[in-house]
């Protein structure tokens, strides 16, 4: 059990996130990069309240993924849709229900 919650009723979920400007990588408008901001500490505060998995871009410019924990598929678009990148239209998501088989110790 963790808080009250068996790991059984929590689900894993993953987004996509794909800059809405594709051509934007590594040359964002300030108005961008302050989203981006926003959009890295919202997740840092995911992590602290143990939501989050793990996030990251693609070094590429591709995309950038998510992946974190919900109790409800509600939850999950709840967590994606408040992401200020997506929020604030700078990116585009995806959401997917996952299942991490592997991770290392």
């Amino acid at each position: 059990m963790r808080r009250g919650i068996l790991l059984s009723e929590i689900s894993t979920f993953a987004y996509v996130l794909r800059l809405v400007r594709p051509r934007a990588f590594g040359r964002l408008s300030p108005k961008e990069e302050a989203i981006i901001d926003e959009h890295f500490d919202y997740l840092k505060k995911r992590l602290a309240e143990k939501k989050l998995i793990l996030a990251g871009p693609c070094l590429d410019g591709e995309f950038g993924l998510v992946i974190f924990r919900a109790a409800s598929k509600e939850e999950a678009e709840n967590f994606m849709k408040n992401d200020p990148a997506v929020k604030n239209q700078t990116m585009n998501a995806e959401l997917h229900h996952f299942r991490v088989s592997l991770i290392e110790k």
